[in-house]
């Protein structure tokens, strides 16, 4: 895979993002390093310091197909650094797993929506026509929510599992099911990766709600 894209955030950082590949798996490592307490609460509800070898492999030898990946790179430095990653992972025909997460002193500076729709828009590429999530019934934010957006929604083993269809095109990204629950996953009222021991995809941090804009070329 060798498409790249060069954007710049709204404070003009030059970030350049890619698949990921499997020599990104010291980076990814490092990452974790730099997250807050908060954001690996919110993404793993353990504590985790490290990643295994088995889920470092698992993170970057993906197939770009039922299995895809973007990292993004801060480039303003003569050694890029990780900041960003968002994938998918197909777990049946048709649907998808999701995460969108930015290193912590990152946010807010719209890499979360950039990856966002780019992971939304490579996913539905390659067959995805929803996302999949899970909530606690007892998270009454979310629910309301969920009531008020109309998304399809189902008990099974204790959690409220969420189908959300990838937006259309011609639909805002910022006005789809999809943007507005991964904001809601980035408030920590939500976990779009129901196994995080197994998967820990969020080694870079959190969504960012600050990511209402298109990629900007640098």
């Amino acid at each position: 895979m060798s498409r790249t894209l060069d954007v710049r955030l709204r404070d003009e950082t030059p970030v350049r993002i890619r698949p990921i590949i499997p020599e990104d798996g010291p980076r990814l490592a490092e990452g974790l390093k730099e997250l807050s307490p908060r954001s690996r609460y919110l993404r793993f509800l353990r504590s985790v310091d490290t990643l295994s070898n088995q889920e470092l492999t698992y993170l970057t030898n993906v197939d770009y197909d039922t299995h895809f990946a973007w990292v993004a790179f801060d480039v303003s430095t003569p050694q890029p650094r990780g900041i960003g990653v968002g994938r998918y992972a197909q777990f049946e025909p048709g649907a998808a797993e999701a995460a969108v997460v930015v290193l912590d002193r990152y946010q807010h500076r719209g890499l979360g929506g950039i990856l966002l729709r780019l992971v939304a828009e490579t996913a539905s590429e390659h067959g995805i026509r929803r996302f999949r999530a899970w909530v606690s019934p007892q998270n009454a934010v979310v629910m309301q929510a969920l009531e008020q957006w109309d998304i399809d929604r189902r008990l099974e083993e204790g959690a409220v599992v969420v189908d959300i269809p990838l937006p259309l095109p011609s639909t805002p990204l910022e006005d789809s099911p999809l943007y507005r629950t991964l904001r809601a996953a980035a408030r920590g009222e939500l976990r779009v990766h129901p196994h995080a021991t197994q998967d820990p995809s969020d080694a870079f941090g959190e969504f960012d709600d600050g990511g209402d804009q298109d990629p900007r070329p640098a």
